[in-house]
């Protein structure tokens, strides 16, 4: 932490977010949450109530410019990190909406952080800009793969690169931008990627369930991910770079032995259809960590092992309910 530190994270209030929020706090940086949602579930999930006293809550939507700018004016703000998007399945039920807020509410953080005299921040793009495994060659992907979007988020995420780009170009500000694969961890509960946690939460409760999809892909633990972006956003940054994010490249098969070691009971409980996802299986971040230094990667066991315990814990104390999938 340097003095002086004040940070805007929006979507704060989603899985990525929240335990972004967490590291920040448990550092002692002052810490700004924006978001147009008002339940704070999952930070609850992970921070205690001491924890979360200490974080400013603001309510506003990314789509609203002035909005951003009152935010970042009104609390001084020196870094950003911009998490906030709605996931594939929102984007595909409602694309007028997932545009508005995937691609204008990021034009929008970049257009007040000019405004208010920043220099740069950071955001998240995704692994979803990419196209089908059978669009590339063999081995780990690079960074700089051609883009091929097969789903309005993806196409969304890959506008807001270009964005990046353009106020680098036009104004000088940069951005270093995360593409994450499938992140896990207490706090994932949403979108095409979030069965692997949800079957944790199963494991921790004692009941079964099947993840629809199966082979290999990259792997991240909620609390990797939250300090990759806090990385970006306090690493000196010239120009608008994206990097893939790495993590644990792993077969379906691996997560669910993962479960069943963290949660003996979950033994032939937890199973899966082996169908991969539409993305490649591996992705290359040796330009990400040459930039950005060692990035945490936390083993997949004991990742798994300790949203398992988070989640029984939480389950325990009935600050989850367990509701079986239809």
């Amino acid at each position: 932490m340097t003095a002086g530190e004040r940070f805007l994270v929006t979507g704060a209030l989603g899985c990525i977010g929240a335990w972004v929020v967490r590291t920040l706090v448990r550092e002692g940086v002052p810490t700004v949450v924006f978001d147009v949602a008002s339940d704070p579930h999952r930070l609850r999930l992970v921070m205690t109530s001491a924890e979360l006293e200490r974080v400013k809550f603001v309510t506003g939507d990314i789509t609203d410019l002035s909005a951003v700018e009152a935010v970042m004016k009104d609390h001084g703000i020196t870094h950003v990190i911009h998490l906030a998007a709605l996931q594939v399945p929102f984007c595909k039920a409602d694309p007028s909406l997932g545009a508005r807020v995937n691609v204008v509410g990021t034009v929008n953080m970049f257009a007040a952080a000019k405004r208010a005299g920043l220099r740069q921040l950071a955001y998240a793009s995704s692994i979803a800009v990419y196209g089908h495994s059978e669009d590339y060659p063999g081995g780990p992907l690079a960074h700089d793969a051609a883009p091929r979007p097969h789903v309005l988020y993806g196409v969304y995420k890959l506008a807001n690169e270009g964005t990046a780009r353009v106020y680098w170009a036009d104004d000088g500000i940069a951005s270093i931008g995360l593409r994450p694969y499938t992140v896990y961890g207490p706090g994932r509960d949403q979108g095409l990627t979030s069965s692997p946690t949800r079957a944790m939460l199963a494991a921790a409760a004692g009941e079964p369930f099947h993840i629809p999809f199966g082979g290999r892909c990259v792997y991240q633990y909620t609390h990797d991910t939250a300090a990759a972006f806090i990385t970006a956003a306090r690493a000196p940054a010239s120009g608008a770079a994206v990097y893939n994010l790495g993590g644990n490249a792993v077969h379906m098969r691996d997560i669910v032995q993962a479960i069943e070691a963290a949660a003996p009971t979950a033994r032939g409980r937890i199973t899966f259809d082996d169908k991969p996802l539409p993305f490649p299986e591996n992705m290359d971040d040796a330009a990400a960590r040459a930039a950005l230094g060692a990035l945490p990667v936390t083993p997949l066991k004991a990742g798994v092992l300790e949203t398992v315990q988070m989640f029984a814990a939480a389950l325990a104390s009935r600050q989850l309910v367990y509701n079986a999938p239809n």
